[in-house]
């Protein structure tokens, strides 16, 4: 007995033949891959950028709520200004230059993106030589400068007790390194906060909460510039 037409039909659009087929197949290999690849890109474009901020007390929050320190503060500022920026706490309390000297490779990761350098406060406090001062932190700026970081060079200012030739040797050391090797650089850390009772905690060294939201406020420019490094060299508009 023959077989229905309709069965013959059916069985002729069920097997259709390779030439037909390869242009649907060819269409959906590429569709497949650009879209793999606009899902890459996009992955990329959506990591948020990561700086380091390498310091000590003045960095880490000695003294005030977690979500009081410099970072926390500056990255909720750098977001409300519409940055995808990840700001990480490596400060740490009384380190000298030496001290981050000895942490940097551990403390700064392969991840980092940029680092803002704040260190020399514990060294003037102490009186140790401008010279020493001056040979750590360019060690960890060549340091960093090899990983391929760009830098912000945070400046300090020498307490007026040890004198003024100290004073002036040792508040040079900031703006010369960063001239010397091309350093984003705010002069001083603590600009318009320091000697500001009211900015201050009682010991009169560290700020408060308000004093770290003064510091924010004044080095913000100067981070957004190392943002804008960054970016250019990730190729990003972050």
């Amino acid at each position: 007995m023959m077989a229905p037409t309709t069965t013959r039909k059916w069985t002729r659009f069920q097997r259709p033949d390779a030439a037909g087929a390869m242009p649907v197949l060819m269409t959906l290999v590429l569709v497949t891959l650009i879209c793999g690849v606009q899902v890459t890109a996009a992955g990329a474009e959506q990591r948020p950028m990561k700086i380091v901020a390498f310091g000590d007390s003045l960095t880490a929050g000695f003294g005030v709520a977690p979500n009081e320190a410099f970072p926390v503060r500056l990255q909720a500022a750098l977001t409300a200004r519409g940055h995808r920026v990840e700001i990480v706490n490596a400060g740490v309390s009384g380190d000298t230059t030496a001290a981050g000297l000895e942490r940097l490779d551990w403390a700064v990761g392969e991840d980092a993106d940029g680092v803002i350098l704040e260190l020399g406060a514990n060294d003037a406090l102490r009186g140790l030589p401008p010279e020493v001062t001056r040979a750590n932190l360019e060690a960890l700026i060549v340091r960093l400068k090899a990983k391929g970081m760009p830098i912000l060079l945070a400046g300090m200012k020498a307490p007026r007790n040890w004198g003024e030739d100290y004073a002036r040797s040792f508040d040079a050391i900031f703006p010369d390194l960063a001239a010397r090797h091309g350093l984003g650089f705010y002069p001083f850390f603590l600009e318009g906060v320091a000697v500001d009772p009211s900015l201050n905690q009682d010991d009169g060294m560290h700020p408060n909460a308000r004093g770290v939201d003064r510091i924010v406020a004044g080095i913000l420019p100067s981070v957004e510039a190392l943002i804008g490094v960054v970016a250019k060299r990730r190729g990003d508009g972050t």
